[in-house]
């Protein structure tokens, strides 16, 4: 991304957040985008009592230099590539139709292609897990639940040191740094037969500890939309779906950063499905940048992929 040079309720919810926490491998910690994996559809907003296990799995292969809001000559930037498929698994649990607990840990496999100091291409590739994020929900405004607000960190348990005089701090798995999460929800419906409805959804990451002379930009990354609920088949609901997701993130400072060579604005256009057939979820969707503008020069993604599988109980 930048020049080299720069009681049973809480059994559950623990038994919950152990496999989570011991299972191998999006809070993820990289500038590169990693946030507009959070936000998106309603499958994941709380609906009642009870709690939900879930996977993540998510891909983007950043292969295209920018810089401003267009594409740019690749021998303007050392980085050639930044491939990243990331697994998340999570657990969320209401102990009541007010109160609840979230907590997502990934896990990412990423393939790095860069020039060297001496202008030679090299290549990295490694696995670890990223940075675990724990979060507390508040869904008392309504009695549907309709409305909602998360709090909480995210933690340092990710990577940030691999191969330090290849890999950059802004490419590496995890940010190092502690970050306040602060986020709401919303979902109506358009219609009276309840068919058609419309969601919305923000999510603000703010890094308050830092570590090795870096600090990760502030992110906002939000996402808006509507969903189809008429189609079924017997007892399998399909809502297609259609959303606009909006993304910004300052740019990183320290020591350690690339200023010059961070932070962005992106929107992108994304159209998803889900299938319910209760208990089980599966939710998939890709996104589409319609408009990017990156400061500096930045390796960014054509498309972004995107697919959850969840369980209630």
């Amino acid at each position: 991304m930048k020049n080299k040079n720069l009681n049973s309720q809480l059994k559950k919810v623990g038994a919950g957040l152990l496999a989570g926490i011991l299972a191998p491998g999006a809070a993820f910690g990289c500038a590169c985008g990693c946030g507009v994996f959070d936000v998106g559809s309603s499958s994941m907003f709380p609906t009642g009592e009870g709690g939900m296990a879930f996977v993540n799995y998510d891909f983007q292969d950043q292969d295209q230099n920018w810089s401003d809001s267009s594409k740019a000559p690749a021998a303007n930037n050392d980085d050639k590539e930044i491939r990243t498929h990331f697994v998340t698994l999570g657990a969320q649990y209401m102990f009541n139709r007010s109160w609840g607990v979230q907590a997502e840990l990934p896990f990412a496999d990423r393939n790095f292609k860069t020039l060297d100091d001496g202008g030679d291409l090299v290549a990295r590739h490694w696995d670890a897990l990223g940075d675990m994020r724990i979060e507390g929900l508040y869904t008392g405004f309504a009695a549907d639940l309709s409305s909602g607000l998360t709090f909480g960190l995210k933690l340092p348990t990710g990577s940030h040191n691999r191969d330090g005089d290849i890999v950059d701090r802004d490419t590496q798995i995890g940010s190092g740094s502690t970050d306040v999460l602060l986020g709401g929800f919303h979902r109506g419906n358009l219609t009276a037969d309840e068919k058609w409805d419309w969601f919305a959804q923000a999510k603000f990451d703010l890094p308050v500890l830092t570590q090795g002379d870096y600090r990760p930009g502030f992110e906002l990354d939000s996402a808006a939309g509507i969903d189809y609920k008429g189609i079924s088949f017997g007892r399998l609901r399909v809502s297609p779906l259609a959303q606009v997701i909006f993304s910004e993130r300052t740019t990183d400072y320290g020591a350690a950063a690339a200023s010059d060579d961070s932070g962005y604005t992106r929107v992108l256009l994304s159209p998803g499905i889900e299938f319910h057939f209760h208990p089980v979820k599966v939710y998939a969707d890709l996104e589409v940048p319609v408009f990017q503008h990156f400061h500096g020069n930045q390796v960014a993604a054509d498309v972004l992929f995107k697919l959850n599988v969840s369980y209630m109980f």
